[in-house]
């Protein structure tokens, strides 16, 4: 394979909300030519890739995911020119597009559905019905406590239809040639409009619903969607979002000729664990459950994202831990398994646990993918519903709405945080870029250093005996040169000893603190502390001038402003 084809195994991705971005005609709802205004931000970060949340026409009952124009623009956020213009502007940039492919339901608004209703329409037979309710109607429910059904009535076609998510959203029938056409033409229009590929929503629902067809292994429709991908243009990538079982993994990515990428749920989930117990061991455990992957696949990895924090994976005990250490008041848990909160309020505003997390982001195998907001260390508004919380808008400056909008704070289209810790007047873009020590500063130059050493994204890893369980050690083995991390998950100041290879030195990239030289094999960190090392033959001069410290030289600030 063409080398440039794998940029997404040395990128970073952003994930933004066009519609909580930036307003640019005053109306109070985002939209495309004010994140255009904004790309200048965006590249400024450092990042190689946004990803974009669905901004097609909807109804907007379920944050764009209610789809009823896959070839369009809803019209509240630009038009198609708008999304155009935008595509070119990052692309000047050097910034790839990511977008949402949302083909396991439609909104039941959609043309499609609203055809549908009559049996005699070929549209029918585009989702899937069931004369009678299935006995079985509650199994898979997505939103325990919110969805009481995944099988509703609809009274022109007399009959169930199948919804894994909320009731206005029926699931597409993938067993229907004229479907995959239709997801073809979606994917192929696009391309044409320059995207470097989709992020896939509810992958596993897709594949293992009860109507897939006669494929003998229904995995083997993710092999015609890539090759129908990488035949339109290769360097374009599948994104899933598949929460799945280990042992499904291989299903998912194949031989390579799959997936290209997967978001690594297992070890998000089991990451807070680790920042909950302030213990590395939960890290350890989520590396080595995956089984190993193809060349050319890669992990996604996370930290918050524009759902809630899913922890479903881990046991009741272990969610309890994370929920009495992140989120203790039961208004913030969803779902029974997830946490409806943003990285900065779970780890209580503290700087230095917050740049820890970031630092895991950075250096753990796989590509990272950043929460917009999450950079500037913005907090979450409770009092709206579900994962709304987590979906407020952008926090620019101290002034009217946080500079998202002009428009009047009653037309916003979410409230901003506008009191408290993480208000729009204490935590904003342009109070942060004043702050050398501030968590947006530290971001820009993290990325900065994690751009400068691919090797953490792709290189062959392995755990190092740190002989302390707070501490996390790995090193990453290049083409050219080996990479460390070392991560301290305690607040206590900590001391190890590892063993350096004959010949070698390990020379610091970037840290917390200024720390001595680890030439006697004697590595300090600091509470929660991190250090990232490139391993260099004695003698040799670093290859590049990296960041030596990820800190300016005054008094490291505790607590986000």
């Amino acid at each position: 394979m063409d080398p440039r084809n794998l940029w997404y195994k040395r990128g970073v991705i952003y994930c933004v909300d066009v519609e909580t971005f930036l307003d640019g005609n005053g109306d109070g709802i985002g939209d495309f030519p004010g994140l255009t205004s904004r790309l200048d931000y965006i590249a400024g970060l450092g990042v190689t890739a946004v990803w974009l949340l669905p901004f097609y026409p909807s109804p907007n009952r379920d944050n764009g995911y209610d789809i009823t124009d896959y070839y369009s623009v809803d019209p509240r956020l630009g038009s198609l020119g708008d999304f155009v213009e935008f595509e070119y502007h990052a692309r000047q940039r050097g910034i790839r597009v990511i977008v949402d492919l949302v083909i396991n339901h439609t909104s039941d608004q959609h043309p499609w559905f609203q055809a549908a209703g009559d049996p005699r329409s070929k549209f029918h037979n585009y989702y899937v019905w069931r004369d009678e309710r299935p006995a079985n109607h509650t199994d898979g429910i997505v939103f325990p406590g919110v969805q009481e059904t995944i099988w509703s009535w609809d009274r022109r076609a007399q009959k169930y239809y199948l919804h894994r998510f909320y009731e206005h959203q029926p699931d597409l029938n993938i067993a229907n040639p004229e479907v995959l056409e239709e997801i073809r033409k979606i994917m192929a229009f696009w391309l044409e409009l320059g995207v470097s590929g989709f992020r896939v929503d509810a992958l596993p629902f897709i594949i293992e619903g009860p109507n897939t067809g006669p494929q003998a292994d229904p995995h083997e429709y993710l092999r015609e969607f890539r090759q129908f991908l990488s035949w339109r243009r290769g360097d374009a990538i599948l994104l899933a979002e598949a929460n799945i079982e280990m042992e499904k993994v291989p299903e998912y990515f194949g031989d390579g000729s799959r997936l290209q990428m997967l978001f690594h749920f297992m070890l998000n989930q089991h990451l807070f664990l680790a920042l909950a117990r302030e213990s590395a061991e939960p890290i350890k455990k989520g590396l080595n459950l995956p089984p190993n992957i193809p060349d050319v696949a890669q992990w996604a990895v996370f930290l918050r994202n524009h759902d809630e924090l899913d922890l479903g994976r881990l046991t009741d005990a272990e969610r309890k831990e994370v929920f009495d250490a992140m989120s203790p008041e039961p208004e913030t848990h969803l779902y029974d398994r997830g946490v409806r909160r943003r990285l900065a309020p779970m780890l209580g505003g503290d700087q230095r646990r917050i740049e820890l997390a970031f630092s895991l982001l950075y250096t753990l195998p796989g590509t990272p993918v950043v929460w917009y907001g999450d950079e500037i260390g913005m907090g979450d508004l409770l009092d709206l519903p579900e994962r709304l919380s987590v979906r407020t808008p952008m926090q620019w400056t101290k002034g009217t709405n946080g500079g998202f909008s002009d428009a009047k704070e009653e037309e916003l289209v979410h409230p901003m945080v506008g009191e408290g810790q993480f208000s729009f007047e204490k935590i904003n873009v342009e109070l942060l870029r004043r702050d050398p020590e501030s968590l947006l500063n530290w971001n820009e130059r993290a990325i900065r250093v994690r751009k400068e050493s691919p090797e953490f994204g792709w290189g062959k890893w392995k755990l190092l005996d740190s002989g302390d369980e707070a501490v996390l050690v790995h090193r990453v083995e290049g083409d050219h040169r080996d990479l460390v991390a070392a991560h301290n998950l305690s607040g206590k100041a900590k001391t190890i000893r590892l063993k350096f290879g004959n010949g070698e030195r390990w020379e610091q990239l970037f840290a917390n603190s200024d720390y001595p030289s680890p030439d006697d094999g004697s590595i300090k960190l600091e509470p929660y502390g991190y250090r990232w090392f490139q391993v260099l033959p004695v003698g040799e001069a670093p290859a590049t001038a990296h960041a030596r410290n990820g800190r300016t030289r005054r008094k490291r600030a505790t607590a986000a402003r």
